[in-house]
């Protein structure tokens, strides 16, 4: 197994000297460059783990560097050497990226944990880039302002309240914080608060003991202690009961839990991390939220935006989930028509991405030129789109349905004709059998 391979990018022969060394001692693999234009040079043509950069270097500034690895090789850590007490120059080189900063004189020993956080928070990204999948997709000053904002986050250990509206990605991003951070070999464990009943909500999250109730047939770890080492997620962690509010804030307190029926408390070390599309401060206004509690969730809040906010993302995600419907569906995934695009930038999403997911999924059973036109493509009229035309709400749900049946009647056809051999079926309506087998049990053809 190789080395980790690090890059280190300073004009001073001593500090390259004192850092090689270092690094070797380390078991790494230490790589020099005097100036940004060779460092780009070697980072366009190996793979690195680490980047180490001095803040003034001959052909430039250091934070260029910063910025053109975010742009070009984003799955490559940054920590920068600053001159001492230049803290200006650290905070500004976090914002473009740079997970974290180390000061001249070096201290070898923070250096040393320095180089090893970084290699644990190295995302492991294949170049996927789908919606659901390791990275978050967008351009837009919001998205950008959001990733910078996990990646502050992932370092630390404090609680984070994550908010945004249904289908904005609020678990995504839990996820990338967990796997951003030092916990990312141990569990990620997600809860939806509101899907578990609440008779069994204490059992499942803290566990219990053989014959503490009925049906207790074995000792049972909770979800909370399945989590250690790792991170628990709380989602639509506003519909958690009152009484289970203050036992989730003991075990955030106390650092332990209490399986139902053990007399004893288990240490437990899990970080928090919760979201909702609820608004917290006015759940606590109401009394339906502890205040305290919210104050122990809410130490760090991250908003997601909803697509509304950024619809120049738009191409980008669509393209992205496009690829993907296709992979799952083992066909090439078609191209996205300037008019279908059109439509989607015109359209409010007040399901946000999962919505635009729904769509596209839609839209790809629909279409048969090879592209998805305007026409392939469903779109609920909002309140205000309804008010404006006339209450086409019910005529934008005939039209859905109309589609459906239309969908329904071809593939039936389809399958009359090859005396129901979904095989030859497909072929005819020019779809992949596994594309074909998922429309079917969609639609509740028998």
């Amino acid at each position: 197994m190789s080395k980790p391979a690090v890059l280190i990018v300073d004009d001073e022969p001593d500090l390259c000297e004192l850092l090689t060394i270092t690094l070797q001692r380390m078991d790494r693999d230490p790589r020099t460059a005097g100036n940004i234009a060779a460092a780009q040079r070697l980072l366009k043509t190996e793979t690195f783990d680490l980047c180490l950069t001095d803040m003034r270097l001959p052909d430039g500034d250091g934070l260029a560097l910063v910025e053109w690895i975010g742009r070009n090789a984003p799955n490559v850590p940054v920590a920068v050497i600053t001159a001492h007490g230049n803290m200006e120059t650290a905070v500004r080189a976090l914002k473009l990226g740079a997970f974290d900063f180390v000061s001249k004189p070096l201290d070898l020993a923070g250096l040393r944990k320095l180089v090893a956080s970084a290699l644990k928070l190295a995302l492991n990204t294949d170049g996927d880039t789908a919606v659901l999948g390791p990275r978050l997709l967008g351009t837009s000053a919001s998205m950008q302002a959001l990733r910078e904002m996990i990646a502050r986050v992932a370092r630390s250990q404090a609680p984070v309240h994550i908010f945004g509206e249904s289908g904005t990605g609020k678990e995504l991003v839990a996820k990338l914080i967990h796997e951003s951070g030092p916990r990312r070999d141990a569990p990620f464990v997600p809860v939806n608060c509101g899907a578990i009943p609440t008779e069994l909500m204490e059992s499942e999250l803290f566990g219990h003991k053989r014959g503490s109730f009925t049906g207790a047939t074995a000792d049972k770890k909770g979800l909370i202690q399945a989590a250690e080492g790792g991170t628990l997620f709380l989602d639509e962690i506003a519909d958690l009961p009152l009484h289970m509010q203050v036992k989730l804030l003991r075990v955030i307190q106390e650092k332990a839990v209490r399986p139902v029926g053990e007399a004893r408390e288990v240490p437990i070390d899990v970080r928090i991390l919760s979201a909702t599309h609820k608004n917290l401060v006015q759940a606590v206004a109401e009394g339906k939220f502890r205040e305290d509690l919210f104050y122990r969730v809410n130490v760090i809040e991250l908003r997601v935006p909803s697509l509304r906010e950024r619809l120049e993302d738009i191409m980008e995600l669509a393209e992205a989930i496009l690829r993907r419907l296709g992979r799952r569906m083992k066909i090439a995934p078609p191209a996205l028509a300037p008019d279908a695009l059109g439509a989607l930038k015109s359209y409010a999403f007040p399901g946000n991405v999962r919505e635009l997911e729904n769509i596209l999924e839609r839209a790809i059973t629909l279409s048969t030129s090879g592209a998805i036109h305007s026409g392939d493509i469903q779109l609920r009229p909002t309140p205000a789109s309804a008010a404006a035309h006339g209450g086409e709400t019910q005529h934008g749900a005939a039209l859905g349905d109309h589609l459906e049946d239309i969908e329904r009647d071809a593939i039936v056809k389809a399958l009359e004709q090859t005396r129901f051999n979904k095989t030859a079926a497909a072929k005819v309506l020019g779809m992949s059998f596994r594309a074909l087998r998922y429309r079917i049990k969609k639609l509740g053809i028998e």
